[in-house]
């Protein structure tokens, strides 16, 4: 079945859009000229716009009206490969902290237990940017792909 024409994948991405925009349903309808329930539907999900309007939100946003119809895969999701990368990464760090004991707290080494929590909180970091930077570094041509 052709993603085209389905009413909940329409709802997500006018979401999306509206707030990768800063842009709520009040703001939204008065500067296209929308009834407020007729949007309101839209981003429910519980009608379809029909294709006047879809260009007219497309050309809002800046985008095409394939963006506002089509399911996008989500490219700044980790993948294995990503994953494995930050483990290495971590593991690579907790090897030269417990080792080096260079990262003082009053003038004492740090145990394992403080060692495990700046850890945990750079692979938060780590997760964060390897994140961004997919999103940000993946060419549009592959963003675009259906997958």
């Amino acid at each position: 079945m052709s993603d085209l024409g389905n009413k909940s994948i329409m709802a997500k991405n006018i979401k999306y859009y509206m707030d990768k925009n800063n842009k709520d349903r009040n703001q939204v309808c008065k500067d296209l000229g929308f009834k407020y329930s007729t949007f309101t539907d839209w981003v429910n999900g519980n009608k379809y716009p029909r294709i006047d309007k879809i260009e007219l939100m497309a050309d809002y946003f800046g985008i095409t009206k394939s963006d506002l119809v089509e399911e996008k895969k989500d490219y700044s999701e980790l993948n294995q490969k990503d994953k494995k990368e930050i483990d290495d990464y971590i593991d690579d760090m907790r090897e030269e902290l417990l080792q080096s004991q260079t990262l003082l707290f009053d003038g004492q080494p740090a145990d394992e237990e403080d060692i495990e929590a700046i850890l945990n909180a750079m692979r938060i970091g780590a997760e964060l940017v390897k994140k961004k930077n997919k999103e940000k570094y993946t060419p549009k041509k592959y963003k675009n792909k259906k997958g």
